[in-house]
């Protein structure tokens, strides 16, 4: 589905991304953790072709994001951490004008009525989006980055400003659109990664320090928590010692 190889980005002699590597399978909801600045807008950024990287291609469905743009960005929904909405227009008029913009060649009404539905903005559809509270500009956010069902839906702390009963509903509905694609989740919420992500992975100063399931990583006795924990203060190497300790415990009780 996606495949990032040997990607690094610099600017000048600072390198917001060092070489990293990953792939997300197909229905797979990819956990993006790290703290401010270790490199995960950055990453999705290249990923989206928002942002060219330095060295290293990005690949979608065999699609390489900088050689095919168009073909890339089309099998793309992407909610970023500011949702990009036009604040004079309507709910409604402002995913029409997504849907024509996207080119997207489902039925338009009973498309559009469909994300509204799934999103919970039925209420708030023909409201001026400047007048609607943050917790509904996130969804209508959401909203538009659903539109057209696309392959691969990254979503940049998609819970910001929601209260506690809609990010339970925003979980599920992540849940449910991983069954129509894949997912890639970045979040500071460390129980959004736990308990809707199927693998996680852990960035700091824009190299990769963990990749895995949330299971496994709790077995090499690494708690998110702890993790964010010493992200923060810069402890990495507190981390990876965590890490190789773990896999070698898995490997000599493997035989």
């Amino acid at each position: 589905m996606l495949e990032l190889q040997g990607i690094t980005k610099a600017y000048g002699s600072r390198k917001a991304l060092d070489n990293i590597s990953f792939s997300v399978g197909d229905n797979e909801i990819l956990g993006f953790l790290g703290p401010n600045g270790a490199g995960k807008t950055t990453t999705m950024n290249i990923i989206t072709g928002f942002t060219s990287s330095t060295s290293g291609a990005v690949r979608l469905n065999g699609h390489e994001i900088l050689g095919e743009p168009i073909e890339c960005k089309k099998q793309i929904g992407y909610l970023p951490e500011m949702p990009p909405l036009y604040h004079d227009m309507t709910v409604v008029k402002y995913l029409s004008f997504i849907f024509d913009l996207k080119k997207i060649t489902l039925p338009k009404q009973n498309h559009i009525s469909e994300i509204i539905c799934m999103t919970g903005i039925s209420s708030v559809q023909n409201r001026i989006i400047k007048n609607l509270s943050k917790g509904y500009q996130q969804r209508v956010g959401l909203a538009q980055a659903i539109l057209g069902y696309p392959q691969l839906l990254i979503l940049d702390e998609p819970t910001v400003g929601l209260d506690p009963a809609q990010i339970i509903e925003v979980r599920e509905i992540i849940r449910n659109l991983s069954k129509r694609c894949s997912i890639i989740f970045s979040s500071h919420i460390l129980q959004e990664i736990e308990s809707v992500c199927s693998r996680i992975i852990i960035i700091n100063n824009g190299a990769i320090i963990a990749d895995d399931t949330p299971q496994r990583l709790s077995a090499m006795g690494l708690s998110l928590e702890d993790a964010f924990i010493r992200l923060t203060a810069g402890n990495n190497s507190d981390i990876l010692k965590i890490i190789n300790n773990g896999k070698n415990d898995t490997e000599e009780a493997a035989l």
